[in-house]
């Protein structure tokens, strides 16, 4: 079986995180800081063709009563050119509240400052990645 990556995508910082062999749990984070989205295109494909990743999933910003800002539609977007960059189905994920889970767990860890601000995305990139492998083990 081929691995899952997960991404958080933002305007200046991607978390990126990639599930173990089995697909059960999260066995990589990174983040890729970059303001240029054909730059962090270019640096998703190539963690993709190093990890053996054969899907992705990108995190979708949703409204807490579930309706689409335009964070969303920026995360459609990205998606869809993911998808072309890289030729793989791309699906997206409700994230709701995964930042807020991953400030909540670097808190309780002791990440603060300029360290968290580092962390936090591929905190949130593992938080959609554990979400999607739990539906897809369903």
């Amino acid at each position: 079986m081929k691995r899952v990556m997960a991404v958080d995508y933002g305007d200046a910082r991607t978390g990126i995180a990639i599930s173990d062999l089995l697909c059960s749990i999260t066995g990589s984070t990174t983040v890729i800081h970059s303001r240029d989205q054909d730059k962090t295109l270019e640096k998703i494909g190539e963690l993709v063709r190093a990890n053996d990743v054969d899907r992705i999933v990108v995190g979708l910003p949703k409204n807490m009563d579930g309706s689409e800002g335009p964070r969303a539609a920026l995360c459609r977007a990205f998606a869809a050119r993911l998808e072309e960059a890289t030729g793989l189905r791309v699906a997206l994920w409700d994230e709701r509240r995964t930042t807020v889970e991953a400030h909540n767990i670097l808190s309780q860890h002791n990440y603060h400052g300029k360290r968290r601000k580092d962390t936090v995305d591929a905190v949130a990139a593992s938080l959609i990645l554990e979400g999607y492998l739990g539906f897809l083990g369903r």
